[in-house]
């Protein structure tokens, strides 16, 4: 089933990013789109890309969430909602921010494929695309959010041995560093922003968004497992300099 055969989508974290390049890739393919994202002025910048429908929602409102998804008929689901946590010293990250970024990245996006899949099992069709990273899959040096991400990883492989029979995909797409807002979430330091996306060409979320219609776009008897997504100068597990008070890190 290509990505000609599915009707609707749903992208989450739609209001920045790899969220809303995605919105505007399915929308130009003439798919029917919700954009869901906090943000409700971010999200009206996407109205223009097509078929568009916004929904302000904070993916960690359990019941709004579910609420709002209850409603709607859903194809495919990008899970692409999630936040970086501070590049502090783990001893010293504010508990706070540990929860948001498990709340986020973790639950958010294991009760949006919980409240879209019932309706896709009963139609026979669906795919499910979480937007995970290299921190998920290799010891960078971010354990929250590596934790996170590693969650994503493992959800995504065996929710293809739970929907298994029912006609559903699953899809990890796991990028490298990547010129998004993630950035600021991580640090206040500007200069450590900065130093985030140099040294090399960073890929773009416009990048990742295309990996994610190459994979939506397969015909049915082919599933794309995971995706790994870097720079071409990017190699996970070699050495370099963390870029917040010079630690040494992986890339």
């Amino acid at each position: 089933m290509a990505l000609q055969d599915y009707q609707t989508a749903l992208v989450t974290g739609a209001s920045s990013g790899i969220g809303a390049a995605t919105v505007r890739l399915l929308a130009a393919r003439g798919l029917s789109v919700h954009a869901l994202a906090r943000r409700r002025d971010r999200l009206a910048e996407l109205e223009d890309a097509g078929d568009v429908t916004i929904h302000a929602v904070d993916i960690r409102d359990r019941d709004a969430l579910y609420e709002t998804l209850g409603k709607i008929e859903v194809d495919i689901l990008v899970n692409s909602a999630g936040v970086g946590s501070r590049f502090d010293a783990f001893h010293e990250l504010d508990p706070d921010n540990i929860d948001a970024t498990l709340e986020t990245n973790i639950f958010g996006t294991i009760h949006a494929a919980r409240a879209v899949s019932p309706g896709m099992v009963a139609r026979g069709r669906g795919h499910i695309v979480n937007i995970g990273s290299i921190f998920g899959l290799h010891a960078i040096g971010a354990a929250v959010y590596g934790a996170s991400k590693g969650a994503v990883h493992v959800l995504s492989q065996d929710l293809r041995h739970d929907l298994k029979g029912t006609g559903i995909r699953v899809t990890e797409v796991s990028p490298g560093r990547a010129a998004t807002e993630i950035f600021a979430t991580m640090t206040d330091d500007p200069a450590a922003q900065s130093a985030m996306a140099e040294g090399f060409e960073i890929i773009t979320a416009q990048d990742v968004a295309e990996a994610v219609i190459w994979a939506l776009d397969q015909p049915w008897r082919v599933n794309i497992s995971l995706i790994e997504l870097t720079s071409t100068e990017q190699v996970p597990g070699g050495v370099g300099i963390h870029p917040v008070a010079g630690r040494s890190s992986h890339d």
